[in-house]
């Protein structure tokens, strides 16, 4: 059998942090928002053994064991009790790496989908999502998709009112940003007092684009000094967007647009200095079959 899954990438319309927990981790306050810009992760059996994974446009990214492909096929495996079989997973990637846009996790999520199928398990998608949630904590919000709220350490998610229809235009410029260091950064920080997830979901309730654009906040570019990015969002505020923000840890920069033709200007502009830029809109959905035979 042979599985192709769609996979989107994601940016945080807020991040927030709320606090350390005794464990070590974060507690978050979050919207996400998957967007149309997709990495597509085929899943098949062959006369191999173990799990062979391919990545072809992006020869640093590790093919091992360690590979989050992998851990997908162990927490399946795992929670359904069913045996490891030979799979080759070839992952088409066009989501940047090391951007904040969640790109590995939407390819593990993709994995768990395939399997879903592969193995008539049957699993519901909070089956699924529980499954994602044990190995990383964008990945439940991966699979499901649309605009939702996460809190806890990212991984308790709420269905939030779908994001207004609009354009955003996403810049991924060739630096990368440590999440370890990010977190050190905000712990050193007082308590804001408030959030600015608690003043965006009001906004997405009013359907006011314009109001929601005004808030979008990430805590992350609040404590790190990246001059690239306050370059890429004053391009985009100059080419008309309502909002710019980084998204997640970095260190992507989107842009939200009501018009098609600004945002594809700002595009034209943005790529004239950087490599990797995307003209996007919101999806209502998460990972998705593609073609299976």
């Amino acid at each position: 059998m042979k599985i192709t899954v769609k996979a989107p990438a994601k940016i945080n319309l807020t991040l927030d942090i709320v606090g350390k927990r005794p464990d070590g981790y974060h507690d978050v306050a979050m919207v996400m928002q998957t967007v149309s810009l997709y990495d597509t992760v085929t899943v098949e059996d062959f006369d191999g053994e173990g799990i062979e994974v391919s990545c072809p446009a992006y020869p640093d990214v590790p093919v091992d064991d360690s590979n989050i492909a992998c851990r997908a096929v162990r927490a399946f495996c795992k929670y359904t009790e069913s045996e490891e079989r030979p799979l080759r997973i070839t992952i088409d990637k066009v989501i940047p790496t090391q951007a904040g846009l969640a790109g590995g996790s939407a390819d593990g999520a993709a994995v768990v989908c395939a399997l879903n199928m592969m193995y008539g398990t049957h699993l519901k998608a909070s089956e699924m999502a529980e499954i994602c949630s044990r190995f990383g904590s964008d990945v439940p919000f991966c699979l499901l998709g649309g605009t939702m709220l996460a809190t806890g350490t990212g991984t308790t998610l709420k269905k939030l009112p779908s994001m207004p229809k609009c354009h955003i235009v996403i810049c991924k410029p060739d630096v990368s940003v440590s999440t370890a260091e990010a977190y050190a950064a905000c712990d050193s920080r007082p308590p804001k007092g408030f959030l600015y997830t608690d003043e965006l979901i009001k906004r997405l309730c009013s359907r006011d684009i314009r109001g929601l654009s005004t808030c979008l906040y990430n805590e992350f570019e609040q404590v790190m000094t990246l001059p690239v990015i306050n370059e890429i969002k004053k391009t985009m505020l100059g080419c008309k967007a309502l909002g710019a923000s980084m998204s997640g840890s970095g260190s992507a920069v989107y842009g939200i647009f009501l018009e098609e033709k600004k945002a594809q200007k700002c595009v034209n502009i943005l790529q004239e200095n950087y490599n990797k830029v995307f003209l996007t809109q919101p999806t209502k959905e998460g990972c998705r079959i593609e073609h299976t035979e």
